[in-house]
């Protein structure tokens, strides 16, 4: 029930996120909004101010703002001649495309309020406190012993282990002048890292370069200045991007197994995991899912944002818009690609909960 709850509140907070953007540019566009909607289907409750109804609906895997004129072609003749100034398919395509991607740039720019957010009330880090030596590594060779603090590298001041772990795979093999604290004493050594093949998040074999440490798994709580905070969340939230980007790349290469796709029971177990570890950690991983949302929209499938970017931009290529009857096909062809993915994951994720 925890699971549930969390799951919830972060997917309607993301959805109300997503939809505020379309909304926001299509009414600086001058678009009539017709109903601003989280959830499909059956209306629960709502309400009417202005133009627009504001609803709760049903289904809550997902929103919609419904447009004046959208959908409609452009010889839309049941629509009023005064209205038309006020309609979605009588904006220039560049306004159109605005306002589709208003929806996943909201979701994008909201990941980085929040991963700023994390940051400027601080994030735990591991220590660069070493924790065991192995015996067999170049670390133990040059002296190195449990307990000692990394604060250098090379001149380079070494604060949390991310730091440390960093330096020492960028050295490309080439000696390291290591200052660290042992006791009251501040001393230096000299070590060769130790050049290695291993795999990375996508089972693929890399070659980095190790010196034969671990953490000794203390933490500290690392706090950054407004300014700090806003450019780690934004640096962060390239980094999720990113990684979405070419997960994906990767799992269509079969680097990554389909099998590891998840959906809502998978998002809910999680929510409730990061929600009882507090809410910090319930922000960062809304902010990890906004991220995923605001990028999966943009995919050129109809029925998604991406469907439509496509679609104005053939539009603005062609010199004119695409029939609605190609669209319609489209969009079916898209909505059954979408159904046939949501069976999927909901499978994966039945299949995780009970080969436990």
């Amino acid at each position: 029930m925890y699971s549930t709850v969390s799951a919830i509140v972060v997917l309607g907070i993301l959805i109300f996120v997503h939809e505020l953007g379309h909304f926001l540019v299509a009414k600086l566009c001058g678009v009539r909004v017709l109903v601003f909607s989280l959830g499909f289907g059956p209306r629960l409750c709502g309400f009417r101010k202005g133009e627009t109804e504001y609803l709760l609906s049903a289904v809550p895997l997902g929103g919609y703002v419904k447009m004046l004129g959208e959908g409609k072609g452009e010889d839309e003749g049941e629509l009023p001649v005064a209205d038309k100034p006020y309609s979605y398919e009588h904006k220039s395509p560049w306004q159109r495309l605005l306002i589709i991607v208003a929806g996943p740039g909201a979701n994008i720019l909201f990941a980085a309020l929040l991963f700023s957010l994390v940051y400027l009330f601080g994030v735990p880090s591991l220590s660069s406190v070493i924790g065991e030596v192995n015996y067999e590594m170049p670390a133990y060779s040059a002296g190195f012993q449990a307990g000692d603090k990394i604060i250098s590298i090379d001149g380079q001041a070494i604060a949390d282990w991310e730091q440390l772990s960093a330096a020492v795979r960028a050295s490309g093999g080439r000696e390291l002048e290591i200052t660290f604290v042992r006791g009251s004493e501040q001393l230096t050594l000299r070590v060769v890292p130790k050049r290695i093949e291993n795999k990375n998040m996508f089972g693929e074999n890399v070659i980095s370069y190790v010196i034969g440490v671990t953490a000794s798994g203390a933490t500290e709580i690392k706090h950054y200045q407004p300014g700090e905070a806003l450019l780690q969340g934004l640096s962060e939230t390239w980094k999720v991007a990113y990684l979405t980007v070419v997960g994906f790349i990767k799992m269509i290469e079969r680097v990554v197994p389909a099998k590891d796709l998840g959906g809502p029971i998978m998002i809910a177990q999680m929510a409730g995991q990061h929600a009882k570890a507090g809410i910090l950690s319930l922000l960062y991983f809304m902010g990890i899912i906004s991220v995923n949302l605001g990028i999966l929209n943009l995919f050129p499938i109809p029925v998604l944002d991406g469907g439509h970017l496509l679609f104005i931009t053939m539009e603005i290529l062609l010199g004119r818009p695409v029939s609605l009857r190609k669209i319609e096909i489209a969009q079916q062809i898209g909505l059954c690609l979408l159904v046939s993915l949501m069976i999927f994951v909901f499978y994966n994720d039945l299949t995780r909960i009970f080969s436990k």
